[in-house]
């Protein structure tokens, strides 16, 4: 199985291994991730303006990639996956912007034609948790991991579609295919105050420290993310408990690590 593959500017520089990790653990499960020629920043955050078109120009080029290549267009990182599914559900669903944003791209035409995929949706929908689960070789059996789900995964759920945003279980099943111990606690989808570390560095590390004790009160002996904001801010603000990429988890226990 082929599929396109956006890794987004983190995971191709401060994140190199992460990005390693997610690549070698597709190939183990029977799938190749290409990545388009020539992408760009996805723009980092979806603005709501609709007069705003051309940081969205670059999420367009790569949705128009995989159109091409009729293949799902699958990302890693969770703000890229959101600007970039939000671009392609306002392609689908608003008429003014889409001409606007064909206006650019004349002669070629994009009209939100291509599927958007997380990573940890392949897994679950494409490939399935039970195949994940047969080609564990380090199980994570005794590990008690907390699941980090942070604002930008789920939200809005109108558009991501991919699981309860107030009570989503992904991650967990992920977790639990790998052998680990799943730790549901009260905090797993509230903001982690990544977006205001620059301009508010206190409250950002409050929020963050109430995440983090939030799952280590509730017996977790690490926490795993699919935001590399949130694991950057998590750990930044001193978490008492490791926090650790999806990818890595899932590298680890393929045994490709």
């Amino acid at each position: 199985m082929k599929v396109s593959y956006f890794p987004g500017c983190t995971l191709r520089t401060k994140a190199k291994d992460l990005d390693k990790y997610a690549r070698d653990s597709a190939l183990a499960l029977g799938v190749t991730m290409e990545e388009p020629d020539n992408w760009q920043c996805c723009g980092g955050v979806f603005t709501t303006s609709r007069d705003e078109i051309a940081t969205k120009l670059s999420s367009v080029r790569a949705l128009m990639d995989a159109k091409s290549k009729d293949q799902i267009l699958v990302t890693v990182c969770s703000a890229c996956h959101n600007v970039i599914k939000q671009t392609n559900h306002a392609m689908q669903t608003d008429e003014e912007f889409a001409s606007r944003v064909n206006n650019y791209i004349a002669p070629e035409n994009y009209n939100g034609e291509a599927r958007v995929m997380h990573y940890l949706e392949l897994l679950r929908d494409e490939i399935g948790f039970d195949k994940v689960k047969e080609k564990v070789v380090n199980s994570l059996s005794g590990k008690k991991i907390a699941a980090y789900y942070g604002c930008l995964l789920l939200r809005p759920n109108s558009v991501m579609k991919m699981d309860d945003p107030e009570n989503p279980s992904i991650i967990e099943d992920l977790i639990t295919a790998l052998g680990g111990e799943a730790v549901v606690y009260p905090q797993r989808n509230e903001c982690c105050g990544g977006y205001i570390a620059l301009e508010n560095p206190e409250a950002a590390k409050t929020r963050s420290n109430t995440v983090t004790a939030s799952a280590a009160n509730a017996g977790a002996e690490m926490i795993v993310t699919a935001c590399p904001l949130c694991k950057y801010n998590l750990e930044k603000n001193g978490s008492e408990i490791p926090v650790v990429y999806f990818t890595e988890l899932l590298a680890e226990a393929l045994g490709v690590k």
